[in-house]
């Protein structure tokens, strides 16, 4: 077990290597390598769920080597509660994602060896704990998503790829200056991620700008970098472009791994390494703009026509709930914040697959050009509405939990936030209940009664993430369990650094 995250992380780019030294035209023996090299990952997370010290505070299955000495630049990887669960999360939807591309048959090659590349980079994002390193993921992630978007999307696929990459790198290049302020700070200089946090409190205080501190400065620089992967409002808006043009298993990523990426790294490098910059943003910062993204991404979701926008911008919305679990620096709001992180990303994969079936069989997404579909494919009908109810945070099912955790942590802090945040609940149920009556129910369009029912490779796709969504609705504490001892450490650190703070004042 010493090395198992390093097996999660590499093992994908081996397969990678096989594909690319396979015959172009055999497509079957290429997507089937693709699967073979995610599900070993899927099988060591498994074995990782299980053997996780729950009491544990500190980084576990820790491998550390030098790699670039003469910077202090070392290979060096580990899980906490915090980031375990965004592994277990991409080993489920890789292989899951394998499946649901098989349908591809346009240079299949390229497509699994650079989905395979992305696997890398995401798992890796996740147990980096040598902030170089961690970069470097981060920057292996968006290559392969912008080719994956841009030669196998849709009509509008270079516009698309092109302004999520521009995005991303924009958010990159602070990312950067901030990392590399943080890294000369340190003496020894290190990027070494554990050391930073333990330095946090060293930043300079002194105003340098409109009244902000050093520290305040880097907390921005991270947090716009971090809040475009969110996507935050106002920096959302290449997230439903690059959704509608993407392939289905790419927006199932998009939004099943990437979106947290964003908040993930502000757990992990805002609050860990900025505690006292955290105290003074995230109180009402943080929450309003958590608020107005769960309001506003709601009421675009609304307004849309096409069903995949739809589900993006219902993304919008949901992750509004993870930033308003974080700022509220409650046991509740933290804990929800980050199982919402998890229940968004099975509960939304359901909802991107499902999209993904009728585009195959219909060939639009038009939610007024359907009708009656219940009566056509009866078992799809029985899946989407697991997914919709869940979307909608229906008492039983997982996002119910994650969102009542959040917002009762949230009312301890902000209540009037809290009624508003509350309030979107309606708007969900509204657009997803509409949408449910135009497209499944009804009378049947004529155009669409010889559509073929879901098939089995399909279901593989969908039942075991409705599996999880209906146990974690029941049993939340599978993932409460993981990730509560790290998450009440970080919430110490935060709210210590703040009472810091006001004395020194």
């Amino acid at each position: 077990m010493d090395h198992v995250l390093s097996w999660m992380v590499f093992l994908p780019l081996l397969g990678a290597a096989v594909i690319l030294c396979l015959p172009s035209s055999a497509h079957n023996l290429i997507k089937q390598t693709a699967l073979a090299f995610t599900l070993p990952p899927l099988l060591l997370g498994i074995n990782l769920f299980q053997s996780f010290d729950r009491g544990a505070e500190g980084f576990q299955y820790v491998v550390r080597a030098p790699w670039i000495a003469s910077y202090n630049i070392d290979y060096f990887v580990g899980v906490d509660g915090i980031s375990i669960s965004m592994v277990l999360l991409t080993v489920l939807l890789c292989p899951i994602c394998i499946l649901a591309s098989w349908g591809i048959n346009k240079a299949v090659k390229g497509y699994f060896a650079l989905f395979l590349l992305l696997d890398v980079g995401m798992t890796g994002v996740f147990v980096a704990l040598d902030f170089f390193l961690f970069y470097i993921f981060w920057e292996v992630m968006l290559l392969p998503m912008y080719f994956l978007i841009g030669i196998w999307g849709g009509p509008r696929k270079e516009y698309a790829a092109i302004k999520f990459f521009l995005y991303t790198l924009a958010g990159s290049v602070l990312m950067l200056v901030a990392m590399l302020y943080l890294y000369f700070s340190a003496d020894p200089h290190t990027f070494d991620m554990v050391k930073l946090m333990a330095l946090s409190g060293s930043y300079s205080q002194d105003p340098v700008f409109l009244g902000l501190t050093t520290q305040h400065l880097l907390w921005l620089a991270l947090f716009i970098g971090f809040a475009i992967k969110i996507p935050a409002f106002p920096f959302h808006t290449w997230l439903p472009d690059a959704h509608v043009e993407a392939p289905t298993a790419i927006s199932v990523i998009l939004a099943g791994v990437l979106l947290k990426m964003g908040t993930y790294g502000i757990l992990r490098i805002n609050y860990g390494m900025l505690p006292e910059a955290t105290a003074d943003f995230a109180f009402w910062f943080l929450a309003v703009l958590g608020t107005w993204n769960i309001i506003y991404g709601a009421l675009c979701a609304m307004a849309q026509t096409d069903l995949k926008k739809l589900v993006a911008y219902s993304s919008i919305s949901h992750m509004g709930y993870v930033m308003l679990g974080m700022s509220a620096f409650t046991p509740q709001g933290i804990n929800g914040a980050v199982l919402q992180m998890f229940n968004h990303g099975t509960v939304t994969a359901m909802l991107f697959l499902l999209v993904g079936v009728i585009y195959d069989r219909a060939h639009h997404r038009d939610i007024n050009g359907f009708g009656g579909l219940a009566g056509v494919m009866p078992v799809y009908t029985g899946v989407t509405a697991l997914a919709f109810f869940a979307a909608m945070g229906l008492p039983g099912l997982s996002a119910f939990i994650s969102e009542v955790l959040v917002l009762l942590g949230a009312w301890q802090a902000y209540p009037g936030l809290t009624i508003i945040a509350a309030s979107a609940v309606v708007l969900t149920a509204g657009y997803m209940l509409w949408t449910m009556q135009r497209v499944w129910l009804g009378p049947t369009n004529e155009k669409y009664v010889g559509l073929s029912e879901i098939n089995a490779r399909e279901l593989a796709t969908l039942v075991p993430l409705g599996v999880i969504v209906v146990v974690l609705g029941v049993y939340p504490h599978a993932v409460l369990d993981l990730i509560n001892t790290s998450l009440l450490k970080l919430n110490d650190v935060v709210l210590s650094a703040a009472s810091t703070a006001v004395a020194l004042r």
